[in-house]
């Protein structure tokens, strides 16, 4: 941002963290959100980066060989490192090819769906490395039910007939990123709509977009061999995306308090 390096909505994502411990099963934090946004803050700062990804950790340690999480106690990790595009710099204007993948993403009572850990990224290496493997650059993924659930990282969205339509949450976890997307595109005026969305209804949209920490907000420019609305990301896309970006550089007043300045 102009003021220097800021963590866009750090508050929100260090909550996320303990609520997924408590999910998991962790029983007691040697650490609260204040303690874990210093620490991100103290990391970004002692490595002297700007734009970076973080990824702060959870982990067991002292458990030794066991698979019972009371055995350790909970642990805390910041990685920082510089950051550029993650589905490349064109992908911005002329979206990324994605197909469906032959890998079902979790039921929510085989992992617990409403955690970010790191074991249900396991799923989302199948699909995309099987993805890119096909020639495509993302993979989309079916819920036990066969709708549509997310991508590998990202949340999903499709416009049809100028509302905005976002999957059920059901089997995925609520992305940070998703929930700023809703306030961005309510914001611009956008209905928005939460339903179950089928396989066909991707083929059949006016433009379909991801967004993710990583990711940020990109568009889907060819499902399954099928060309999604004009062949790039779409006017809705450009929309979302550039007031995104504008969001995240501390550029929009309204949602400055997003970001969490280093210094």
């Amino acid at each position: 941002t102009a003021k220097g390096p800021a963590a866009f909505r750090l508050r929100e994502h260090a909550e996320r963290l303990l609520a997924s411990a408590r999910i998991f099963g962790f029983r007691e934090f040697p650490f609260t959100v204040d303690d874990i946004i210093k620490a991100v803050k103290d990391t970004v700062r002692a490595n002297k980066v700007k734009d970076c990804y973080i990824r702060p950790l959870l982990y067991l340690d002292g458990g030794a060989w066991n698979l019972n999480i009371d055995a350790g106690k909970p642990a805390l990790a910041i990685a920082v490192v510089e950051w550029s595009h993650y589905l490349g710099k064109e992908a911005l204007e002329k979206g990324v090819r994605a197909n469906v993948s032959s890998f079902t993403r979790h039921h929510p009572n085989v992992s617990m769906t409403k955690a970010k850990i790191a074991g249900n990224y396991v799923n989302s290496f199948l699909a995309k490395t099987e993805s890119e493997r096909l020639g495509f650059q993302e993979a989309i993924m079916l819920d036990p039910q066969g709708y549509v659930a997310e991508c590998t990282g990202e949340n999903l969205f499709l416009v049809r007939r100028g509302r905005i339509i976002a999957p059920h949450t059901a089997p995925v976890i609520e992305g940070i990123t998703r929930d700023t997307i809703f306030t961005i595109a309510k914001d611009l005026g956008y209905e928005m709509i939460e339903a179950p969305v089928s396989r066909d209804q991707l083929y059949l949209a006016d433009e379909v977009f991801v967004c993710g920490t990583a990711a940020e907000v990109i568009g889907l420019c060819e499902i399954d061999f099928r060309t999604i609305g004009d062949g790039k990301s779409g006017k809705v896309t450009r929309e979302i995306q550039n007031m995104y970006h504008d969001a995240i550089r501390g550029r929009i007043p309204k949602y400055e308090g997003w970001c969490d300045y280093v210094d």
